[in-house]
């Protein structure tokens, strides 16, 4: 049994969980840390946080062309729908599924959501992936919030937390949200993409090591890791 996840900058993700590959927030398209192209990755599913562009991404391409199937709320399946995109599966707010791959609960996140067109995307969310004896939170955009210390009550293996520090949670308050979550493992997103989120993700990582009781990852986009 294996889950190992591959960084493709950003917040975007592919997870390969004994050989079904996931996608999650697949923003490949302009994000300039990308290392691959939409149209070269396989997807058998596809987990939305939020409509923002930055991580609806290039979701509709990658469905159209590996008919995968898109998690997502129902604003954001309403909305692809209407993109021709009908292999969908709609999650809410601490809604659960189990699919074939594993347990996916989506949790709240402290973010707006609006597709590029101005279309309400609904509750922007993160998601709690539940496989192969493994618990990972992917947080996606959002500002620290007291209910993160519920999330921790999961007993969270890896926590993806964003540091970018506009438009998110910077560097200080993950590491709180890291005492709150108790997590073994975490993982940097949403930083260095834009001018505007550049963090020395270095120094950041030195922080979790010697302040928290967690382990920082830090890989170049493009790089796989195991939990």
């Amino acid at each position: 049994m294996s889950l190992k996840l591959t960084w493709y900058g950003h917040s975007a993700f592919g997870l390969d969980i004994d050989g079904t590959n996931i996608l999650i927030d697949p923003f490949l398209t302009n994000n300039p840390l990308a290392p691959v192209s939409a149209d070269t990755l396989e997807a058998s599913y596809i987990m939305l946080t939020h409509a923002h562009g930055d991580h609806l991404g290039d979701t509709v391409a990658i469905a159209q062309r590996t008919k995968a199937t898109v998690i997502g709320n129902v604003e954001v399946t309403n909305w692809l729908g209407k993109q021709g995109i009908q292999n969908v599966h709609v999650l809410s707010l601490g809604d659960g599924f189990t699919f074939p791959f594993g347990q996916v609960t989506y949790v709240k996140a402290e973010h707006g959501s609006a597709f590029p067109d101005g279309t309400d995307g609904g509750q922007a969310c993160g998601i709690i992936l539940e496989a192969q004896d493994k618990r990972i939170y992917f947080a996606g955009d959002t500002a620290l919030f007291p209910e993160m210390k519920l999330i921790g009550e999961r007993k969270i293996d890896l926590a993806c937390l964003p540091i970018g520090g506009h438009f998110t949670m910077g560097p200080d308050d993950a590491l709180t949200a890291i005492d709150w979550i108790h997590p073994q493992v975490v993982f940097p997103i949403h930083y260095n993409t834009f001018p505007d989120i550049y963090q020395d993700v270095a120094a950041w990582a030195r922080r979790v090591n010697n302040e928290t009781s967690a382990q920082a990852i830090v890989v170049d986009p493009g790089s796989s890791f195991s939990v």
